[in-house]
C-alpha cells in the first residue's frame, strides 16, 4: 500500500492522517488505537518514529536574535528532604532559551555551570541579542563574551520583575512544559529528550494548525 507519509506501510493514507490528527491534539497513544483501530502497539511504534523525527527538526533551528530570556529547569522524581534548587539530586537538568514573542530552544546539560550554560548560549544566541536571566552565577561575564546587553532580576532577593526585565516567558514555558509531561506518568531517562522537544515543538507552533504541520513535513521527510 502506498502512503507517502510512511514508508512501507500497510497503513492507509487516510488512517495515517488520522492518527496524526490524534497526535497533533495530544491524545495518548491507547486513545489514538481506540478511534483509528490502528492496533496500539503499530501507534506506539509510530509515535516513537515521529517523536524522534521532530527532535531532529528542532535540533536544526537557526541562531536566535532579538530579545532572549534564558533559564535552567529540574526534571524529575519529587525533591529528596534537603536537597533543593540548582543542588536538586535526582533531576534532569533542562537549559532554555526563549526568544520573547517567539520560539523555545531547549537541552538537557549535565550541570548548570558557567561553563556549560554560556557554550551553548555562544552557539545558539546571537551577539546582538538582548539577554534576561535571573542572578544564578552562571550567566556571569556575558558581557565579557560579546553580549554587551545583559540584564538581570534577582530571584534570590525575592525579585521576580524589573522593567523590562524579567524571565516570564521562559517560566511560563517551563509551566507547560511540566504539566504537559506528567500526564505520561513518568517518562524515563531515556526516552525524556524526544518528548522534551516533542513539547518543545508544540510550544513553538501554538498558535498554528499543528496537524497540516506535520503533513506537509513528513510529506518532505516520511517517517
Amino acid at each position: 500500500m502506498n502512503n507517502k507519509y510512511y514508508k512501507r506501510s500497510h497503513i492507509s493514507e487516510a488512517k495515517f492522517r488520522h492518527l496524526i490528527k490524534c497526535f497533533s491534539l495530544d491524545l495518548t497513544a491507547t486513545e489514538t488505537a481506540e478511534l483509528t483501530g490502528i492496533s496500539l502497539r503499530s501507534v506506539t511504534v509510530i509515535f516513537d518514529k515521529l517523536r524522534h523525527h521532530i527532535a531532529r527538526w528542532s535540533e536544526q533551528s537557526a541562531r536566535i536574535q532579538g530579545i532572549i530570556e534564558v533559564d535552567e529547569s529540574y526534571f524529575g522524581p519529587r525533591r529528596i528532604p534537603g536537597k533543593r534548587g540548582r543542588g536538586a539530586s535526582g533531576k534532569t537538568i533542562v537549559f532554555g532559551i526563549f526568544k520573547r514573542k517567539g520560539k523555545v530552544y531547549t537541552e538537557i546539560v549535565p550541570d548548570a555551570r558557567k561553563k556549560t550554560l554560556q557554550c551553548i548560549i555562544r552557539g545558539k544566541v546571537a551577539p546582538a541579542s538582548v539577554i534576561h536571566s535571573d542572578g544564578w552565577r552562571g550567566y556571569n561575564g556575558l558581557v565579557d563574551v560579546g553580549y554587551d546587553k545583559h540584564y538581570r532580576v534577582q530571584h534570590g532577593q525575592d525579585e521576580f520583575a524589573n522593567s523590562s526585565s524579567h524571565i516570564n516567558g521562559i517560566e511560563s514555558f517551563w509551566s507547560y512544559a511540566k504539566r504537559r509531561l506528567a500526564q505520561f506518568n513518568g517518562v524515563s531517562k531515556s526516552h525524556f529528550y524526544v518528548y522534551l522537544k516533542e513539547t518543545e515543538y508544540r510550544f513553538n507552533h501554538r498558535n498554528q494548525n499543528l496537524y497540516k504541520i506535520l503533513l506537509k513535513k513528513l510529506r518532505e521527510e516520511p517517517l
